[in-house]
């Protein structure tokens, strides 16, 4: 279970939104290497609420280690 609060689904990409890539990193995400983060709601401002399903990597260490990299 993750303590880190989710980024707003606003700010994803379709591949994150849908659990394709990481939702922290946004590397692509295979049956087995991932940590399912649970169905999640939005509900846009003027918009019709749907589903999200953020997943992350199972490496946390190798997922913080790649989301540095982008930050640089």
């Amino acid at each position: 279970m993750t303590t880190r609060e989710l980024p707003p689904v606003s700010e994803l990409t379709e591949q994150q939104q849908r659990g394709w890539s990481c939702i922290w990193c946004r590397t692509a995400l295979t049956v087995g290497e991932d940590r399912d983060l649970g169905e999640k709601r939005a509900r846009p401002e003027g918009g019709a609420a749907y589903s999200w399903f953020p997943r992350a990597c199972s490496d946390a260490a190798a997922c913080a280690a790649r989301e540095a990299e982008q930050a640089l």
